[in-house]
């Protein structure tokens, strides 16, 4: 089978298309026939190796110290059951699935074996391969964060970073759960994030919100670029601060916050669970999520993929068509 290799960190370049051998299930495993991968902001860290600096001895020690260990990337996927081993119960030959592998990665190939019990569920029967392989990682962060956030009716919340591939499924879950809904980004993608339901945009580089005199029951910041201390002043009493992408300092200000003032800071990773990755399912089939695309691209191209996720400008997910031959 063809997948996507890589063998040392560094630019996209070191991605290459490689035959590679089809792999077996063992009796707890599914073999799953992979229509469509995306490219994350994670995968993208991990194939340079760009990480605060003390989370390098951590994660290298994880992923490999001197080469990946994993030579596959790709959290995120689309496709077809195959096959299913002996002691798989939930799914069946002829099964469409949308699923995460996590920091296994390996979505980057024709074929993948997950284990049966891994965060995989049936896809949604509205949407293609492509839309439903963009759902998962951003998916299971949206319901995360606001969760955490006990995020209400009525509650204004606002999203730093929002027109990337969490981002915007946080717009359409806190308009689900009925929030007023500021969405922060560049220009070039407010008019999107309208369209799938932002209540107030802004534009980042033509204004400061923490500056703005407006205050919120919630910030969410995704992409970690927020200033904390102007964002803890715009938040209002008892308001709560949800890091996505925490570094060091901002962890530990966050915990002497909570612990000495009426604001919450909230950081910690996303567990994924079947049973959220079905509660998407059953929102998205009821039209309350749509996927936001910003560029497909074949297989092939997943180098290109990278460079362009790599300049930070997508909106929503960047996806990858896998060939449906053998």
């Amino acid at each position: 089978m063809k997948a996507i290799v890589y063998t040392k960190y560094g630019p996209p370049e070191v991605l290459h298309l490689k035959d590679v051998q089809k792999p077996t299930p063992k009796d707890n495993e599914v073999l799953i026939k992979v229509h469509a991968a995306t490219v994350t902001a994670g995968d993208c860290e991990i194939r340079s190796f760009t990480f605060p600096l003390w989370l390098w001895v951590p994660v290298r020690i994880m992923f490999g110290i001197i080469k990946p260990r994993i030579q596959i990337l790709g959290q995120e996927l689309a496709g077809e059951i195959e096959s299913a081993g002996n002691e798989v119960k939930r799914f069946k030959k002829g099964d469409q699935v949308f699923a995460t592998t996590g920091t296994h990665f390996g979505a980057y190939a024709e074929y993948i074996c997950m284990p049966g019990t891994d965060p995989m569920a049936i896809k949604p029967a509205n949407m293609s391969y492509e839309e439903a392989a963009s759902m998962p990682t951003g998916g299971y962060n949206a319901l995360h964060f606001l969760r955490k956030a006990n995020i209400q009716s009525g509650q204004k919340l606002l999203i730093n970073g929002a027109g990337g591939s969490i981002g915007t499924i946080v717009v359409q879950l806190a308009k689900h759960f009925e929030a007023d809904v500021t969405a922060v980004d560049s220009a070039d993608k407010l008019d999107m994030l309208r369209s799938i339901g932002a209540d107030h945009v802004i534009d980042y580089t033509q204004e400061d919100f923490t500056k703005n005199d407006e205050t919120y029951d919630v910030i969410f910041d995704v992409v970690g670029k927020s200033s904390f201390s102007h964002s803890i002043r715009s938040l209002k009493k008892d308001g709560r601060y949800l890091l996505g992408n925490p570094r060091l300092l901002p962890m530990i200000r966050g915990l002497w916050t909570s612990m000495t003032g009426d604001k919450k800071v909230m950081f910690e990773f996303a567990s994924y669970k079947t049973e959220d990755l079905v509660f998407l399912k059953e929102l998205i089939e009821a039209g309350k999520i749509k996927a936001v695309i910003d560029r497909c691209y074949p297989l092939e191209q997943v180098a290109e993929a990278h460079a362009y996720v790599d300049t930070g400008r997508k909106k929503g997910s960047v996806v990858i068509a896998i060939d449906d031959g053998d």
